[in-house]
């Protein structure tokens, strides 16, 4: 039975990640901080920590090696964003955003990439996003910077650790998670319903669309696929 972590797992697309891999008979190991699991992750297995902070990830990988010997696959999900308009960001905002979207994906690739390449197996999926290649817009600078560095990070850990650890990244659009939905509501119903417009299959992601996506480059069938960002948003083309 194989072990995945996926950071970021008590909500959002996270905790449909951690459902989806213990559907798949997966060991699930999942990281948390300011939320609680609830309780649809039983059976699933939840460490707090702060990405943020160097110490906590050096211990939650040392922790989880202790408790279960590998990780077959690891997931980097977890993601801050800062919403303020491009005046308002402060150089705190912007570290802090570098801190949990890129560093911490570092020090974990760092950490467990150089395990999975003395075991000779191994997958890591990075959680990009479709802004880290051709949206441009000042109020979320931080988070795409994060993202596009998250990219050129996939390929040099993939280069790293050849040819024993496929390392990819996925790079969703909209997706329809609770937080959406609630933004959605209080602008009328409108904002799902204008977005989708621009997007060929006119529609935002569910979940299970990106969930679908890494589940394959965490299977065997995608033994082949090393080193890319793949692009999963519709069709987006504004």
């Amino acid at each position: 039975m194989k072990t995945v972590l996926i950071t970021g797992g008590a909500s959002g697309l996270g905790k449909e990640l951690c459902l989806s891999f213990k559907e798949k008979g997966y060991i699930v190991l999942f990281t948390y901080n300011t939320t609680e699991p609830s309780s649809e992750l039983d059976g699933c297995y939840g460490y707090k920590c702060d990405l943020s902070k160097e110490d906590n990830i050096k211990e939650l990988v040392k922790k989880i090696y202790e408790d279960y010997k590998s990780i077959d696959v690891l997931v980097n999900n977890a993601a801050v964003e800062i919403n303020k308009d491009f005046a308002s960001k402060t150089k705190f905002d912007f570290m802090k955003t570098l801190e949990v979207n890129l560093v911490a994906p570092f020090l974990l690739c760092k950490e467990i990439g150089a395990r999975m390449y003395l075991n000779e197996y191994g997958k890591i999926i990075n959680i990009s996003s479709n802004n880290s290649i051709d949206k441009y817009d000042s109020t979320t600078v931080d988070y795409d910077a994060s993202k596009a560095g998250l990219n050129i990070l996939t390929k040099c850990v993939a280069k790293e650790y050849a040819p024993f650890v496929n390392v990819n990244a996925v790079a969703p659009g909209w997706i329809l998670t609770d937080k959406i939905k609630k933004i959605d509501d209080s602008l009328d119903n409108k904002f799902v319903e204008e977005e989708s417009k621009k997007i060929l299959l006119n529609r935002f992601a569910t979940c299970q669309d990106i969930c679908n996506l890494v589940l394959f480059l965490a299977s065997d069938e995608a033994n082949y696929i090393n080193s890319e960002v793949i692009r999963i948003d519709g069709g987006s083309y504004d």
